[in-house]
């Protein structure tokens, strides 16, 4: 209905309210009720623009400022009641071949009536609990035909999930997988439910995985990380929360929910937390529930504008009358890169960054180590290097783009043991794909190599030579010419490039 239409029909009610002498106030604020939900989006507008006029003509000036600062903030919060939430909530338990889960079906059905107390329109009305593959394929295609024209979407997964080639996969309750391969046809890719929210037209989306359990099929051979799931990129406008760091194993929990869960449940009912200071709660209340165990981690991309699952109160968001100018040192705003970070999830972040980018933090409480790793950072793109975690500094490092392909040779001098992997989404993934050589020796030397770059090892003895360079003969050239500088009778044992080819 347009503003005119709109406001004949209302200025009648107005003019029969008002000569019936009761307080123009309780019309206004009593008048949303008076509307079905669709009702309020198409006209609750048009009728406050009314009042404003109302109250133009029948206030002195003493009251009209006050009254048009309360109609101007209602004009203004209403649209949020027309924002169109859509949400996936998927939990497994059951599971027919491995290890039962007891939580995740709880988690899921407390997740969905928080969900659905917010506002969101939740596929098939309820918890999707207990989903075989054609059940959770059905499920993901019905996501992605309602979140078209939706204003935020929302995929929520508990359950078991592993991580295969780095990348990750949500288990079925039916899934048995005995090779490799099988995971394409048994089990749900994540980048799967990504792509159904690409190209929806949503403002936001937001994918929560409590699904960073450990491997069930590892006893049968299955190339799978043991330890959770691997880091995705956040396409445009996304979000992607995981209930611990990548490739790190989080807690079922022992009272009916996770400790993740039920932290996440929680939080989104506070009002006036945006979207970065709701994950941010929750990661800390993990943190502390657990004692430091498990550290939630978020990544995404950069977001238009604010989202808040409960909006702040209206009183926040009131339009006051234009205060007196302020001195202008009170409206300037600190400088980012030169603003500390003291969040230990933040640093925390901001130190795996680094690593996924070949600069090398660790250890975290290592300030020399951190420090040195910002510095280099910092030089690259273009900063004064003052080796200090600042906000600037964790920015520019969510804009960067992902390195891949990425290859690894890890070396244990100790135990003679070495690995050697390619061709992995993420430096992490390759590690550990190289790792798996060593078995359970350490191996706790380790080159790690991307994009276009190869690297070699050799060895004469207890004289060995790590190398990367941006061929695999030069590589291999290099190496042989470090070990010999402290051996005799060097021979390279392994040499590889990133994307897999070799000499």
């Amino acid at each position: 209905m347009s503003y005119p239409a709109a406001s004949r029909i209302h200025r009648k009610q107005l003019r029969a309210q008002r000569s019936t002498g009761i307080p123009l106030s309780s019309i206004l604020f009593a008048a949303p009720h008076r509307f079905s939900q669709r009702a309020r989006a198409d006209n609750l507008q048009a009728f406050l623009y009314e009042v404003l006029l109302e109250m133009y003509g029948a206030f002195a000036c003493s009251w009209r400022n006050s009254a048009l600062a309360v109609l101007v903030a209602l004009l203004f919060v209403t649209p949020a009641a027309a924002e169109k939430r859509v949400a996936l909530v998927i939990g497994n338990s059951a599971y027919h071949n491995v290890t039962r889960l007891d939580n995740p079906r709880h988690d899921a059905a407390l997740m969905a009536e928080t969900l659905a107390s917010l506002g969101f329109t939740l596929i098939g009305g309820r918890a999707q609990l207990d989903l075989d593959k054609p059940a959770m394929d059905i499920a993901v295609q019905n996501f992605g035909r309602q979140v078209q024209g939706a204003d935020v979407a929302l995929f929520y997964y508990a359950g078991h999930g592993v991580q295969v080639s780095g990348s990750n996969y949500l288990v079925p309750v039916g899934a048995n997988p005995t090779r490799e391969a099988d995971v394409d046809f048994q089990m749900v890719d994540v980048n799967l439910v990504l792509r159904q929210m690409q190209g929806s037209g949503t403002r936001l989306n937001m994918v929560i995985l409590d699904a960073c359990r450990n491997n069930p099929f590892g006893a049968r051979g299955l190339r799978a990380s043991d330890g959770g799931l691997a880091q995705m990129r956040a396409p445009e406008g996304t979000l992607i929360s995981y209930a611990t760091q990548p490739g790190n194993v989080a807690l079922d929990g022992t009272d009916g929910h996770s400790p993740y869960t039920r932290a996440l449940a929680t939080t989104i009912k506070q009002a006036g937390l945006d979207i970065f200071q709701t994950f941010n709660q929750v990661g800390l209340a993990v943190k502390r529930q657990t004692g430091g165990s498990q550290q939630p981690w978020v990544s995404s991309s950069p977001i238009d504008g604010n989202f808040y699952f409960v909006p702040p109160a209206p009183s926040a968001q009131q339009v006051a009358v234009a205060p007196p100018p302020q001195p202008l040192t009170s409206t300037l705003r600190p400088d980012p890169d030169r603003t500390p970070i003291k969040d230990p999830i933040l640093l925390r972040e901001l130190s795996d960054r680094l690593f996924e980018l070949n600069y090398d933090p660790e250890p975290l409480d290592s300030k020399n180590g951190m420090r040195a790793a910002i510095s280099k950072f910092q030089e690259k793109v273009k900063m004064t290097p003052t080796g200090d975690a600042t906000e600037g500094v964790l920015t520019r490092l969510r804009k960067m783009e992902d390195l891949k392909p990425w290859g690894s040779i890890v070396f244990g001098p100790d135990s003679d043991k070495w690995g050697m992997s390619w061709n992995h989404s993420s430096r992490r993934a390759a590690i550990d794909d190289a790792l798996k050589n060593c078995g359970t020796s350490k191996c706790p030397v380790e080159l790690s190599f991307y994009g276009a770059r190869c690297g070699a090892f050799a060895i004469s003895g207890k004289s060995w030579s790590l190398v990367q360079r941006d061929t695999v003969q030069r590589a291999r050239d290099a190496a042989l010419d470090e070990c010999g500088k402290a051996g005799k009778s060097c021979r390279i044992i392994g040499a590889v490039c990133a994307d897999g080819s070799g000499p």
